[in-house]
């Protein structure tokens, strides 16, 4: 046998040798770490049996935007079919990403928390049944500053109290960082998913479709803001050309008859019946003109709206995740069993150095 080889034997002879006494010295202590793991297990059981059970509200749609894009998406397909990538066809600034943080926005995030909620028969808002699930009032009793302070719903966000501002900013923050999520899982397909967790399956299902709304109606109304307020100008000049055809409409029959039985020699008495008939004519052919012009209007305008199609909504019952009390003990043992492993491992080491 070679002289490394009897290195390496020594080596392995001395290993396995350390190994049995760590184990000896571990089995030694099997009353200390069996008590250590059934404390675990027992604080894993009354975690699981106070934690409440999580629901989960999910909800997806799909966004259909066709506005000026039929033809470059069609060119932007047969090029991908070929291996180009050509990245996103655009959609403006509410497009993929844009829209998924429109739905992270905090002011979309308060409109829907100040919405009506009803519970219990009684009419609150998002806000309110949020801070009741947190249990958040009990603390807020002892301190003047909070104490009675209520966050209604439909109430006017401007008129809130400083003390209230900050209330909705920890709201927020609390749900945007631990309840909510928002999801777009392929940017290929224009479907973007909403979930929400709650303790309150109530709250989860009507919060994610309340907040759906809100997004929903903020982003059909900006993308269609500059052909309404155009059809509105186009709808207002009508109104008042119309005003004006009536009235000269008007004036005609009155010059009419105050000329009616003239002498027709008289032809400067006649002229203002003449005036007024160039401005019917004239009106006439303007109104004619913006009525075409409202009508386009309206259709552009209907173009002009994206559609927000809901492909599934939250469902009762919701998607439940509770842990389970078995599973809280056999990790809370584990947990704690090692946890006193290593520290008599550490004790001893620092014992022997």
């Amino acid at each position: 046998m070679s002289e490394q080889a009897t290195r390496n034997e020594i080596s392995l002879k001395e290993l396995f040798i350390i190994g049995i006494d760590w184990a000896r010295y571990l089995i030694s202590k099997w009353i200390i770490i069996c008590l250590v793991g059934v404390i675990g297990g027992s604080l894993g059981f009354a975690y699981a049996y106070s934690r409440k059970p999580m629901y989960t509200a999910s909800l997806s749609f799909a966004l259909e935007d066709d506005k000026g894009n039929n033809g470059l998406s069609g060119a932007l397909g047969l090029a991908s079919q070929f291996g180009f990538d050509f990245g996103e066809s655009g959609g403006g600034i509410f497009a993929g990403s844009n829209l998924i943080e429109l739905f992270k926005s905090r002011r979309m995030v308060e409109q829907t928390l100040l919405n009506p909620f009803i519970f219990n028969g009684k009419t609150i808002s998002f806000a309110e049944r949020f801070i009741q699930n947190k249990n958040w009032r009990e603390g807020w009793d002892k301190n003047p500053s909070l104490k009675g302070v209520q966050i209604l719903p439909s109430v006017d966000r401007t008129q809130f109290t400083r003390v209230q501002d900050s209330l909705m900013g920890v709201i927020f923050g609390e749900i945007l960082s631990s309840s909510l999520d928002i999801s777009q899982k392929d940017k290929k397909i224009e479907i973007i998913t909403i979930e929400m967790k709650s303790g309150d399956e109530n709250f989860a299902k009507y919060f994610t479709e309340s907040l759906a709304k809100e997004v929903s109606d903020f982003y059909i109304f900006t993308k269609s803001q500059r052909a309404r307020l155009n059809m509105d100008i186009l709808e207002r000049q009508s109104d008042s050309i119309r005003v004006e055809l009536n009235n000269a409409i008007t004036g005609v029959a009155v010059e009419n008859d105050n000329i009616f039985g003239l002498n027709p020699a008289l032809n400067a008495r006649r002229a203002p019946s003449s005036k007024r008939q160039v401005d019917v004519q004239a009106n006439l052919a303007i109104l004619t003109e913006l009525v075409k012009q409202t009508e386009l209007a309206k259709v552009n305008l209907r173009n002009e709206t994206p559609l927000i199609q809901i492909i599934d909504s939250p469902i009762f019952p919701l998607k439940k995740e509770k842990f389970g009390k078995i599973k809280g003990i056999i990790i809370g043992g584990i947990l704690a069993s090692f946890l006193i492993v290593l520290l008599l491992i550490l004790r001893r080491l620092i014992k022997r150095f």
